[in-house]
């Protein structure tokens, strides 16, 4: 994961062949582009933590900004980032809902892909990419998104609990619990690993 995302296009008129909103009006285009520059990176980067496979992020991006470019009149000054997070919140399940209708993977196969690392994988750093997004992706989203928000993304607690719309003590304990949730699964993740590599050597 990184943060170099592909540039979108915020010239690129919006269809109105979508059923989800109207062709959004001329005049209130300038808005949009804004919106594009200033959180285009920061919605990319929420999509592929949450979850969204690298190649359908730059779809999920600019269903995003579609879906702000058809609500813009509805936005107000200065809640620009909060639409789009909340909008963001609810694209990532989706696209990946849609991602594993369209290429359903069993268990078994799940399993040898996460825990056999291929030569693309041997350097400590991209092995260490691999297993964060792994566990973020198994994690319920309330709290994978919290972690990202917090430890990834590097927001402060008053301006997650902002995003989140809660009490920043709610947002605080959800953070805790977001931690605890990440170190049993990282803890159960190596523990298998660990017996897997026992019985080979048996």
């Amino acid at each position: 994961m990184n943060g170099a995302a592909p540039a979108l296009d915020p010239t690129e008129p919006v269809s109105s062949a979508s059923a989800e909103g109207p062709l959004v009006p001329a005049e209130l285009h300038p808005r949009v582009t804004r919106m594009v520059q200033a959180h285009h990176d920061f919605i990319w980067r929420l999509l592929r933590r949450l979850g969204v496979a690298s190649a359908d992020t730059d779809d999920a991006t600019q269903r995003v900004f579609m879906i702000a470019a058809r609500r813009v009149a509805d936005i107000a000054v200065g809640s620009e980032r909060s639409f789009l997070f909340g909008t963001a919140l609810r694209v990532a399940p989706e696209t990946i809902r849609s991602a594993q209708r369209q290429a359903p993977l069993d268990e078994e196969a799940l399993e040898r892909r996460d825990s056999s690392p291929g030569p693309e994988e041997l350097t400590a750093q991209s092995r260490a990419r691999a297993v964060l997004e792994e566990i973020l992706t198994a994690m319920p989203l309330e709290l994978r998104t919290v972690l990202v928000l917090f430890e990834l993304e590097q927001l402060t607690k008053t301006e997650v609990a902002e995003l989140l719309e809660l009490p920043v003590g709610t947002a605080v304990s959800r953070l805790r619990r977001a931690r605890e949730d990440f170190r049993a699964r990282l803890s159960r993740r190596n523990a298998r690993l660990g017996r897997r590599q026992d019985d080979v050597s048996a």
